[in-house]
């Protein structure tokens, strides 16, 4: 029950990263609000799943890449749970893309959504959470993409580096407030994001076998390294990077 207690709020909360985060915060503990833009229904269930492990649940819809949308999420989100304790900014796009004839509406919307978004959502959280008093924890999640190149996610890989660095200014902005800031670098995780990308088997396996560990990630892989830098267990921990990619980063040979 590491988040006994407190309030977590998660961006693109309906699926992936952010259902597994969402849900594993549930189990330990926490009320959960989260954001999504796409069909009701993943939303709707996530929601249940958190309700069936005895704790509230909020899905609110909007689109991250809308400043606007950030203050309505965490205003609605406190409101409706009490205050925030914790603030997860998943919300993220990736849609593949040759470098050479990217379109320019490719290009904006991405980083409308992955920076951009971020950035407004986290302002608005901390915003909330100087408010209130009390501290708070921020997690981001970045990626590996922050750290090394794709072929086809020129207009991706900027954004994660990023959040990353966003993270790591946020946590000197805020420490002084108990804010921690702090992000997470996933691997290839099988999700929506990269689910046309990787539905050649083949690829698919050839990636899997480049990691350590022998596979690609799941969301799942995800919730326990967020909900640890959102728990007490890491309150000396800020402005960090947790690669979580099953050694893929290392793997030089």
């Amino acid at each position: 029950m590491l988040l006994e207690g407190k309030t977590v709020l998660i961006t693109g909360g309906s699926s992936g990263i952010g259902a597994a985060a969402a849900v594993e915060a549930a189990r330990q503990g926490a009320d959960v609000a989260i954001n999504y833009i796409g069909a009701d229904a993943g939303a709707h269930d996530v929601v249940a799943r958190i309700e069936a492990l005895g704790r509230r649940g909020v899905a609110l819809k909007g689109d991250v890449a809308e400043p606007d949308t950030a203050t309505a999420f965490v205003g609605r989100a406190a409101d409706a749970l009490g205050r925030v304790d914790v603030f997860v900014s998943n919300a993220g796009i990736c849609p593949f893309h040759a470098f050479l004839d990217m379109p320019a509406a490719t290009f904006e919307r991405t980083m409308a959504v992955n920076l951009h978004g971020a950035f407004y959502m986290v302002q608005a959280a901390a915003n909330r959470m100087v408010a209130q008093g009390g501290g708070g924890a921020i997690v981001a999640v970045s990626s590996i993409s922050a750290l090394v190149g794709g072929e086809y996610q020129t207009h991706y890989t900027p954004t994660k580096a990023g959040v990353h660095s966003l993270m790591q200014s946020a946590a000197i902005a805020l420490g002084r407030y108990g804010i921690r800031c702090n992000s997470v670098l996933p691997g290839t995780i099988l999700t929506e994001i990269n689910r046309d990308d990787l539905a050649d088997t083949g690829k698919r396996e050839r990636m899997a076998a480049r990691v350590p560990l022998g596979r690609l990630g799941e969301p799942e892989d995800l919730a326990g390294p967020i909900v640890f830098l959102a728990s007490d267990m890491a309150r000396y921990v800020t402005g960090a990077a947790l690669l979580v990619d099953g050694g893929a980063y290392v793997n030089l040979q």
